[in-house]
């Protein structure tokens, strides 16, 4: 790959009612819906350390880092998991480290009205928190006919 980065993808972390989704074929097609049915929530995140982000909700108005707010990530950080190697996608390299437990990104605000450094960060280097959001779907539109007679085959019998 150029610039000898490893590609990152932080994957969205799905549930149905409160419960982790298991079933790895209902899993990849959650992951792979259009943004247009998932409040425009993505189920794969690319990131590049210098690429520009864009705030999305209110961090701290008094510094400058409200809805809108643009920066520049430099770093992901987060917990490494064995459902880490799990993922492949053809739509990204093979060398490509997938990330499901993030715990925060360090973006570089350069307008931001913070006049101190942060402890152990840069100047201007703001850790942003993963946030949450949900959204509605019927898993069983989202299922292949055959899946779905499987599924209701496998209910009938237990």
């Amino acid at each position: 790959m150029e610039m000898g980065l490893t590609p990152i993808v932080c994957i969205a972390q799905d549930y149905i009612q409160g419960k982790p989704v298991d079933d790895l074929r209902l899993c990849k097609v959650i992951l792979e819906l259009p943004d247009n049915k998932t409040e425009h929530l993505p189920g794969y995140l690319p990131l590049v350390p210098g690429m520009p982000v864009l705030l999305t909700e209110n961090i701290a108005t008094e510094l400058g880092l409200s809805n809108g707010t643009r920066g520049i990530f430099r770093q992901l950080v987060y917990d490494e998991s064995p459902e880490d190697v799990r993922y492949q996608d053809k739509n990204f390299p093979p060398n490509t480290k997938f990330i499901t437990q993030p715990k925060y990104a360090l973006v570089e605000f350069p307008g931001c009205k913070l006049n101190t450094k942060l402890a152990e960060l840069q100047s201007k280097i703001v850790p942003i928190a993963i946030s949450e959001q949900t959204f509605l779907f019927d898993a069983k539109e989202l299922l292949p006919e055959n899946v779905a007679k499987a599924a209701k085959i496998n209910k009938k019998t237990t």
